[in-house]
């Protein structure tokens, strides 16, 4: 299932309210436990996508040229 950034914002704040209106200890822990592996799974994907847009922009250009073949 893939969520949109907008998506996880609702999450987010739908886990935050959950945390802070719901009086039972054990329901809050399992929010706050969702919340922070979302949070983390967010902060990996900004890492890689880091990693991908330097990677893109290395400075270096590799072109081809087949055109030995034809000889």
């Amino acid at each position: 299932m893939n969520f949109t950034s907008h998506d996880v914002i609702i999450i987010e704040r739908a886990l935050r309210t959950a945390m802070k209106y719901d009086r039972d200890e054990h329901r809050s822990r399992d929010y706050r436990e969702v919340l922070l592996k979302m949070q983390e799974s967010a902060e990996q994907a900004l890492h890689v996508n880091a990693q991908l847009a330097s990677a893109d922009h290395d400075g270096i250009r590799y072109d081809y040229d087949d055109s030995s073949d034809l000889m």
